[in-house]
């Protein structure tokens, strides 16, 4: 993974939680959005630890940049704030999810391997709120997304409660059905639709009208 902050101490600090943790390999540091997207080019990490707020280019430009690129590469965006126009516009740009940068150091090393994995969206109730914040302001529209005519009855079923913030395996639970078919359709999703993880799914669904806020 490679870690990208313009505040020194705060790489150094993630640097020691990170590296001592079992099943992350963090391949270098990046003090700018700039040597971000270049080291994500050259190193090719899983993931991208990205700060929103750098000099150069921002965190949500490096994002955009990255996921144009069309690089293996994940972002997982620190911010300070919750609610944050910053990390929402990195969402919107392709970002996999965020993490508030007072999260404890379990957290921190739960939400790297998370991510890496891209078997759920990280912090889903959190991330719905922080969607739904935002597009309360931007006017979702009310017309379908015509990607949501690639998708069966059941798919839409399980694309609208992955926008509600449930689990495989709550999604499991809810429809009766075992875990893994519940992974099944996530993937079949997540294909049609071109989205890169469940994050993306949840923004898509959202705007395209199929979860309204506060619904």
């Amino acid at each position: 993974m490679l870690l990208a902050d313009d505040d020194a101490l705060m790489r150094a600090g993630l640097g020691v939680v990170l590296r001592t943790a079992a099943g992350i390999d963090v391949v270098g540091e990046a003090g700018d959005g700039i040597q971000a997207v270049e080291l994500c080019r050259t190193l090719n990490p899983d993931v991208v630890l990205m700060d929103v707020r750098m000099p150069g280019i921002d965190g949500i430009e490096a994002t955009r940049r990255v996921v144009a690129a069309e690089l293996p590469t994940k972002v997982l965006v620190l911010t300070t704030f919750r609610h944050d126009e910053y990390v929402w516009g990195a969402l919107h740009a392709g970002a996999s999810g965020f993490l508030l940068k007072r999260a404890s150091p379990e957290r921190l090393v739960d939400a790297v391997l998370t991510v890496a994995a891209g078997d759920t969206l990280l912090d889903p109730a959190v991330t719905r709120e922080l969607v739904e914040h935002f597009v309360r302001r931007t006017d979702p529209g009310t017309v379908e997304d015509p990607r949501l005519a690639r998708l069966t009855h059941r798919e839409v079923q399980v694309l609208r409660l992955i926008a509600e913030g449930l689990s495989n395996d709550e999604i499991a639970d809810l429809l009766v059905i075992a875990e893994s078919t519940a992974k099944t359709h996530v993937k079949r999703i997540l294909a049609k639709i071109g989205a890169r993880d469940r994050a993306q799914a949840v923004v898509m669904a959202y705007k395209a009208g199929l979860v309204k806020p506060g619904g």
